[in-house]
């Protein structure tokens, strides 16, 4: 007896990063520091109060941590937003899946420009999304001018822009994102009357709390474009990568869309006291983002140093290369403990930020893989 697969899932893996048990672990860009006690008592505490009441199906519109979450980006991005205007789900990656159940599906087509994060095209065939990408530049920038054009050929009905990317790290200029977004005002698909609709604008900033100083966020773009959405995610920054809760922030009519799509009451209780009792601990809890950035730019002068191309980051990571061979170096690494991921480009490979010792442990196994 064989299962009725669909035929473009048959064979394919689960998409993941190498899990393995190893000293430094440097490969999925997680915050190498764990919450501290008190933290930990405060999230504990909160789960415990929730747990009383998990006899019931939690608030599905979660309009406390919607407020908590607009307050934060009040704070770190001066966005000044109502709760009606933050969306939330169990990772960005359910935040990008519910944009694409509700904006793409058969017929219809998401555009992005590679090289860019590698699940972007598998939340487009889970939605049966067409799939299409542009290109970057040599430097990983994107032309305003190239995406337009992208635009334009395929008329898509969402567009992902990753700022900062992974794997490249690289942040992208407001005006470029503004051009896009111009663009996009009517480059969607056609409606019944054929008259042309908006491609949505999804601007992945997962990675923005590590943006360089004077690196502008999206978020000062969405009172100028309603079809923009801006993704965030408590996974990178605030060290909460096991708590799984990503959001985004745009017009309160592209919420709402988002909410059609969403499965009932799909923010566990415990998931958003969890996430309301990190916020309120975000001071803390993002005291080693400056650290981890100082350590990202140590780094891309260490490995320019050694002669290697290293690709000009915002994130908490940095792609190099060129190397022959990555992969011998790649298990070169892991031989001496040290995790690394393959990705992007042939010949280039990326590294997490970690503390000060992990990266000292990366420096000190990549000189003796490389001979150096």
């Amino acid at each position: 007896m064989s299962l009725p697969v669909r035929p473009d899932l048959a064979g394919l893996e689960p998409y993941g990063a190498p899990q393995l048990d190893v000293p430094v672990l440097l490969n999925v860009n997680e915050n190498p520091h764990p919450p501290s006690e008190q933290v930990v008592a405060d999230l504990a505490a909160a789960v415990a109060d929730a747990a009383h009441g998990l006899n019931r199906y939690p608030d599905r519109e979660f309009l406390d941590l919607r407020a908590d979450l607009a307050d934060y980006l009040r704070v770190e991005s001066g966005a000044l937003l109502r709760p009606e205007q933050v969306w939330a789900a169990n990772g960005s990656n359910e935040v990008m899946l519910h944009l694409l159940q509700a904006f793409g599906g058969p017929g219809r087509t998401a555009l992005s420009f590679a090289p860019t994060y590698s699940m972007y095209p598998e939340y487009a065939r889970d939605t049966m999304t067409g799939w299409v990408v542009g290109r970057r530049e040599e430097d990983f920038t994107l032309d305003p001018d190239h995406a337009v054009a992208q635009l334009a050929e395929h008329r898509p009905a969402v567009v992902l822009l990753a700022s900062p990317n992974n794997p490249t790290g690289t942040a992208l200029p407001l005006d470029t994102i503004a051009a896009i977004a111009d663009a996009a005002a009517t480059s969607g698909p056609p409606d019944d009357d054929g008259a042309p609709t908006a491609s949505v604008v999804v601007v992945d900033e997962a990675y923005a709390e590590f943006r360089r100083e004077g690196t502008p966020s999206a978020l000062s773009l969405l009172d100028r474009y309603p079809h923009l959405a801006v993704s965030r995610t408590m996974s990178k920054a605030f060290g909460m990568a096991g708590a799984r809760v990503g959001y985004l922030a745009a017009a309160p009519g592209l919420v709402d869309v988002l909410r059609v799509v969403r499965l009932p009451y799909h923010l566990s209780a415990v998931t958003q006291a969890v996430a309301r009792a990190a916020l309120r601990h975000r001071g803390e809890l993002m005291a080693q983002v400056a650290e981890l950035r100082a350590e990202r730019d140590r780094c891309v002068t260490w490995l320019r140093e050694l002669g290697l191309t290293v690709a000009e980051s915002d994130a908490n990571f940095v792609l190099f290369g060129p190397i022959e061979d990555r992969e011998r170096v790649w298990q070169g690494l892991l031989d001496r403990g040290v995790l690394i991921r393959v990705v992007g480009p042939p010949g280039w490979l990326r590294v997490s930020i970690g503390t000060a010792a992990e990266m000292a442990a990366f420096r000190a196994a990549l000189k003796e893989v490389l001979g150096l």
